[in-house]
């Protein structure tokens, strides 16, 4: 199961690969933050701003036919904002300088947004998993043997002759 710090290993890996990144951010579609490596900027608000753009692009490509959202590429006059598929409930937002080769980024990007999504795929399947299986019973305490009493000794019972009948022993036989 994935967890922020592997995902934040990953965009720091990504960093580390291609240079001119000033930030990489790692978003749910739903514009909540899930790991980031983005010094100098507010990482909810380029979440929020992320989810924003991307409901756009989506319907962008979905109206012209062009299939499902791949990736979002902005412009600005100091460098770009790439923003990359990342699986099926995530998404993949970095930041670049000006001078950054686009082609590199986008190879980087791709390939990135390809892992975070198996991080966070594989960590929602695991939560949808232990959310339908049913609660496993707590252990039974082990059964208590049957509490045993010592047997009483059997009784002897002995025979003994009678003796002479006493005195005052009435009979009924008159009638």
């Amino acid at each position: 199961m994935a967890s922020a710090p592997e995902i934040l290993d990953e965009l720091r890996r990504l960093r580390a690969r291609v240079p001119q990144l000033t930030g990489a951010l790692a978003a749910g579609v739903d514009g909540l933050v899930l790991a980031h490596d983005t010094p100098g900027v507010e990482p909810e608000v380029v979440a929020a701003l992320t989810a924003a753009a991307l409901g756009v692009a989506v319907r962008m490509a979905d109206t012209t036919g062009q299939g499902d959202f791949r990736e979002l590429l902005v412009r600005g006059r100091y460098g770009y904002v790439a923003t990359y598929a990342a699986g099926e409930s995530a998404v993949l937002t970095l930041l670049a300088q000006d001078r950054v080769n686009v082609g590199r980024l986008h190879l980087e990007g791709r390939r990135a947004g390809t892992r975070v999504g198996e991080l966070v795929d594989a960590r929602e399947a695991a939560a949808r998993q232990s959310r339908a299986a049913p609660a496993e019973a707590p252990p039974k305490p082990p059964a208590k043997p049957p509490v045993r009493t010592p047997a009483k000794p059997p009784t002897v019972r002995t025979r003994t002759a009678r003796g002479p009948a006493t005195a005052n022993a009435r009979t009924t036989t008159e009638s």
